[in-house]
């Protein structure tokens, strides 16, 4: 393993940080990962990757990544990244305790000159009024004893094509030579354009930009829904439509809700910091609220199924077919699958669950037994598994009702064999 290229440490070894260690190692950096997980610590030290990932799973056993619960490791690293999660608490308020802790750990152990990047998801202004005030109170300045900035992370869980390590990225500091240092380090990393953003603040505004463009279209959609429905349209079949439109239109889909640690997450962040400094984000808000509607609003899909069938929703076995967040990974953060239970139980419902990528969270362990036991079915990802299903099977074990949080079924295959079915928007 080559090492003159210097020594990186990656604080927070989870969806973020693990690629970006591995990437780092695979071009020639000596890697140290801060993690407090010892589990996950024993798996990557033995070459073994916590999160069932394509990338992970060919190219961790090819390198050496030390990882530890020890923060000392810091001092000996040119370069510290912080890639810790940034959540939202149950009043949807952003919660940046990680960040700070995590800075504050870089702070204790600071090398000299060292480069520090923020890689965590932060709203404009944290870099300036978090995280350097933690460095200055320990006497450190910026450009004197360390440089700083800030590359918002792009990953995408799942996705074949894009990954770490050939998504483009942003990158902002705060003095032209952390700049000029910053991009130097991904433009050896990444196989992908580097943009240099004219201030730290315009980085970190870029990710909350992203994905709040992604949540309004995504609310745009989902409330097209609740309306389609009620005037008997798929909506489906009109965004395929309106997407043979060359340009000027972007299609979404919509769905049983948001999940994930950015789309539900990253717009928060910005509607607190600009109510901090007097303005009101009100699209934004409205956006958040339709999202947040869509577990509660399937599961009333399913009790209109119910209804037509003469069939009390309290009492009834219902099925969740997958709880992780997104398609083929195994991610609960956020998922609207974990809110639809909740609100399946809040109506006595009985309910069982079923993801072949998180089984230990499962109450069920096979697709059979989940059937079996299950009257009425709420599809709530769509894992590849789940869209080759033959609807047959739903017939075979005498599924009365299912409600299609993702539209990945045929609707006209399941109305045949007289069983309930209800999409979102359509």
């Amino acid at each position: 393993m080559k090492t003159e290229k210097g020594r990186v440490c990656i604080i927070g070894l989870g969806y973020v940080g693990l690629p970006l260690a591995v990437q780092c190692a695979l071009k020639g950096y000596q890697v140290f990962g801060l993690e407090n997980d010892a589990k996950k610590i024993q798996k990557i030290n033995a070459g073994k990757s916590p999160i069932n990932e394509d990338f992970l799973n060919e190219n961790l056993p090819k390198v050496a990544i030390k990882a530890t619960s020890d923060p000392s490791i810091i001092q000996k690293c040119d370069i510290s990244i912080v890639c810790v999660p940034t959540p939202i608490d149950e009043n949807y308020f952003p919660d940046l305790t990680p960040v700070k802790n995590a800075v504050k750990a870089v702070v204790e152990n600071l090398k000299k000159d060292q480069l520090v990047v923020i890689e965590s998801t932060i709203n404009p202004g944290v870099c300036e009024e978090v995280v350097e005030p933690i460095f200055a109170e320990a006497g450190y300045k910026i450009g004197q004893d360390y440089e700083m900035a800030h590359c918002p992370e792009r990953i995408n869980p799942g996705d074949p094509k894009w990954n770490v390590t050939n998504i483009p990225r942003v990158i902002g500091s705060f003095t032209k030579k952390g700049l000029g240092e910053a991009a130097k380090f991904y433009e050896d990393i990444i196989d992908a354009p580097i943009m240099k953003m004219k201030s730290i603040r315009e980085a970190e505004a870029v990710k909350i930009v992203e994905n709040s463009f992604r949540d309004i279209n995504i609310a745009f959609v989902n409330e097209l829904a609740k309306s389609f429905d009620k005037l008997d349209i798929d909506l489906n079949d009109v965004i395929k439509g309106c997407a043979t439109k060359p340009f000027a239109f972007m299609p979404h889909f919509p769905s049983c809700g948001v999940g994930g640690h950015c789309i539900p997450v990253d717009p928060y962040y910005l509607i607190e910091r600009a109510k901090a400094s007097g303005f009101d984000h009100e699209f934004l808000k409205i956006a958040r609220k339709v999202n947040n509607s869509m577990p509660e609003y399937t599961v009333e899909l399913m009790q209109d199924a119910l209804n037509k069938l003469k069939i009390a929703l309290n009492g009834t076995t219902v099925g969740v077919l997958g709880i992780s967040y997104k398609a083929n990974v195994a991610d609960l953060r956020e998922s609207p699958s974990l809110k639809i239970i909740k609100h399946l139980k809040r109506h006595g419902a009985n309910v069982i669950t079923f993801d072949p990528y998180v089984l230990e969270s499962s109450s069920e362990k096979t697709l059979e037994k989940f059937l079996q036991k299950a009257d009425a079915i709420i599809l709530a990802t769509n894992h590849r598994e789940f869209e080759r299903l033959d609807p047959q099977i739903f017939e075979k074990y005498k599924v009365k009702a299912i409600v299609d949080g993702k539209n990945c079924l045929d609707p006209v295959a399941i109305r045949k064999l007289k069983i309930v079915y209800k999409g979102i928007g359509r």
